[in-house]
């Protein structure tokens, strides 16, 4: 190794002390760059400040009013910036200001331009604007000091030209948006009533006025409608008591107190209306509001998860051939094919000794499972279709005297709760006279009812019929009031319950519109479809029409001399309808009830029906849809029919005469595609959905009835205030909870001995437990 001299120490530190050197001139370079960015940063900014008071210079005066808010009323703050913008510009611009720079920095310097002088010149012309307050805004521009408006301050670099008067960019952005927003006509309009409604002059609001005795009195009476019904007051002489005592305060003060529209709602409406109207706002005024009730409901069927349930309740099955056993069973087959629901059918189901009385022909099951499969096979030769709903079964009793079935215990816990969702009761009066269990509304989400008979006037054919028939009659009102939210009635010959309208919801079997279509086939092709008369069907009893048809017979036996007339039915009257027919000497030939789409019933072209006891006959239906003759009397019952040009209605027994020779002596006329569309059952299932309110329930609506004159209302009634009626509603299920838990009772008013609970028979044949498990306590 070398040993170290003098010089090689010199040549270590000269090359070193160069290395240093290089990094500082480095370094000095790399600042004065930095420095000259700077400045090239300012004059950028300078040019910029220059286009915007170039386009802030006005051309030729105008002016527009000031708006209500008071903004700075001219902005002469741009003047006053420039010579403070100046001085900037001359301080950054001088040649030593990059020597300055370089001389006084540091490695964590920090270059700062104190604005505040800018910030206090714009605050203080503000200020001063705001105070003095003109009614004009005015720009000036240049040397001639010319006014521009607004709209000419933000179109001037257009009139100019961008050449002359280059915009900065974010003013011409936001010039182009609000040149849009001018455009957009609409927006402004909507926006300038939005804030209207928001600010209203406070001397426009007007106190409602409160209520006096009169309303209160009159309110009351209104919704102790159903309790005044129970007692017998009739509903006209409540409106009348109610129209009586509102009146008086019906007078120009009231409708002064509500809006334009409102008054329209009130002086059109009628009297339930306008006083719904007023109660409703005079709570709305005070801001009360009414959550509650007198008690809690249960927890009900939650839809949220957008499947829902419908369970259809029936009191009668296959193979007995009734209007309430055979309706619902084609009711759930369309229903079913919807995917908007899961549906459910309830049927009774009889012991084998019940059976045997009520099935013809000797038919009686084992077990449920061959009644379904009996029920499952009848309906599919029929609709063409396997239908997809649950068919169930609850214990049912027979009762002779009142030639019906009647449920034996609670029926609504044999729908399980989590499908407890929509349940349609056929037939809501007969279902619960002795109902001792559960609410249907309490459980059920929507209760519709179908009333399908006309039981008062059977009752008054029996002994002491006035006054059972005034019994049933409240005894009706009581339990659809308390176990329904709607009432469907197919015609009006029913008694007029609560909460009902009127609608046909039942259609014709579609093998009756497949013979009709072949006999209007066979007449097309010349050939002669109706061989026969005249016929009657129906079951043999009187009060289907036998003793009607009896009574026109003998009186005309004269004018209708030679006329033959074939009947089919079988029943508990028949001996005594045959007999009475023979001691008149009635040219009646009987026979033997049969299935009216039977094939030797397809000849006949005249279907006699003179009964007055049906609600909605379905022989008549189904008569029309074969494309017959059908002579029925002039009745409510009969209303859905008078469309058809083939059905002849009579009003008098000389008129009857009439009706069957002209139809004897005529050929019917051939239906249209929209007379078979109106007795199928795909329209009596689109009116159903309507009239029921399901359609509305289905889709998630909120309010299921019609459109009425409660929609069109600014004030909320429903959830402003208690009701009344929903009380009483419950007081009557309650009450009549208490009175059918009693044995004696049930006893009295002609209920089945035991039937508040089912028998041992049913729980082996339905595999239940015994009432004693089911219900371990009784209070009743």
């Amino acid at each position: 190794m070398e040993p170290p001299t003098s010089s090689n120490a010199f040549s270590f530190l000269s090359k070193g002390w160069r290395e240093v050197r290089d990094s500082a001139d480095a370094d000095l370079r790399l600042m004065k760059d930095r420095a000259n960015e700077f400045k090239n940063l300012a004059t950028s900014f300078d040019r910029e400040l220059e286009n915007f008071f170039n386009s802030a210079a006005p051309p030729p005066p105008f002016s527009v009013p000031a708006m209500r808010s008071n903004p700075p009323q001219e902005i002469e703050f741009v003047k006053n910036l420039q010579p403070k913008l100046s001085e900037i510009r001359r301080a950054y611009s001088s040649p030593d200001f990059s020597k300055k720079v370089l001389e006084k920095w540091k490695p964590k310097a920090r270059i700062r331009i104190d604005l505040s002088a800018i910030r206090k010149a714009i605050v203080s012309e503000v200020e001063e604007e705001e105070e003095e307050g003109d009614e004009v805004v005015e720009f000036e521009r240049g040397k001639r000091g010319r006014k521009l408006s607004l709209k000419e301050f933000w179109d001037w670099g257009e009139w100019k030209g961008e050449s002359e008067a280059p915009d900065w960019e974010p003013i011409r952005k936001l010039k182009s948006r609000f040149k849009d927003l001018e455009k957009n006509s609409e927006f402004l309009e909507k926006f300038k009533s939005s804030l209207k409604s928001m600010c209203k002059d406070p001397q426009e609001s007007k106190e409602v006025p409160p209520l006096d005795v009169p309303e209160l009195l009159a309110y009351f009476v209104k919704q102790s409608r159903p309790f005044l019904d129970q007692l017998g007051v009739r509903r006209e002489i409540c409106d009348k008591i109610v129209e009586s005592l509102y009146s008086k305060r019906k007078n120009q003060l009231l409708l002064q107190s509500l809006s334009g529209e409102e008054s329209a709602v009130v002086g059109n409406g009628n009297i339930d209306d306008e006083l719904d109207l007023r109660i409703a706002s005079v709570l709305q005024s005070t801001g009360h509001r009414y959550d509650g009730g007198f008690w809690p409901h249960p927890a009900k069927h939650d839809a949220s998860d957008n499947e829902r349930h419908v369970a259809i309740v029936t009191t009668a099955s296959l193979p007995w051939m009734t209007g309430t056993a055979v309706n619902p069973l084609f009711r759930a087959a369309y229903l079913s094919q919807s995917a908007k629901q899961k549906v459910t059918l309830l049927i009774p189901w009889l012991c084998k000794s019940d059976q045997e009385l009520v099935y013809p022909s000797n038919v009686t099951f084992t077990s449920p499972e061959e009644q379904e499969a009996y029920i499952r096979n009848w309906l599919e030769e029929r609709v063409g279709f396997k239908a997809d709903f649950k068919i169930s079964f609850y214990p049912g009793k027979f009762s002779k005297s009142r030639r019906s079935i009647l449920p034996a215990g609670d029926t609504s816990q044999f729908i399980p709760s989590r499908d407890a969702d929509i349940a349609i009761l056929e037939e809501p009066e007969h279902l619960n006279w002795y109902h001792h269990g559960k609410r249907w509304t309490d459980k059920f989400n929507h209760v519709v009812g179908i009333v399908h008979t006309n039981y008062l006037e059977y009752i008054k054919r029996e002994k002491n019929g006035a006054l059972q028939a005034f019994l049933v009659k409240h005894i009706n009102n009581w339990v659809t009031r308390a176990y329904c939210h709607k009432v469907l009635r197919l015609s009006a010959s029913t008694q007029d319950l609560p909460k009902s309208v009127i609608c046909n919801v039942h259609g014709v079997n579609p093998k009756f519109l497949i013979i009709g279509e072949k006999i209007a086939a066979e007449r097309e092709l010349g050939q002669k479809a109706f061989t026969k008369g005249a016929y009657f069907l129906g079951k043999m009893v009187w009060a289907k029409g036998y003793k009607e048809l009896i009574d026109l017979l003998a009186k005309h036996k004269t004018d209708l001399d030679g006329f033959k007339l074939d009947v089919f039915g079988n029943g508990e009257d028949a001996n005594e309808v045959q007999s009475a027919a023979r001691r008149l000497d009635l040219n009646l030939n009987f026979q033997k009830g049969r299935d009216h789409a039977d094939d030797s019933l397809h000849g006949y072209k005249v279907f006699i029906n003179p009964s007055i006891s049906d609600v909605l006959c379905t022989a008549t239906a189904e008569a029309l849809a074969m494309g017959k003759f059908v002579v029925c009397a002039d009745h409510p019952s009969n209303e859905f029919f008078r469309s058809f040009p083939n059905c002849l209605t009579y009003k008098t027994s000389d008129d009857f005469v009439e009706k069957v020779k002209e139809a004897l002596e005529n050929d019917p006329y051939p239906l249209t595609p929209e007379q078979r569309y109106q007795l199928s059952w795909e329209a009596a299932t689109q009116r159903f959905m309507e009239y029921s309110e399901l359609d509305k329930i289905l889709n998630n609506e909120k309010d299921g009835a019609k459109s009425s004159t409660h929609n069109r209302k600014l004030i909320s009634k429903s959830v402003s205030m208690p009701n009344l009626t929903e009380a009483v509603d419950g007081g009557l299920a309650f009450a009549h909870y208490c009175l059918t838990g009693n044995e004696l009772l049930r006893l009295c008013s002609g209920a089945i001995p035991g039937s508040r609970d089912y028998d041992k028979q049913h729980c082996k044949d339905l595999n239940l437990l015994p009432p004693e498990v089911e219900n371990p306590i009784y209070g009743w």
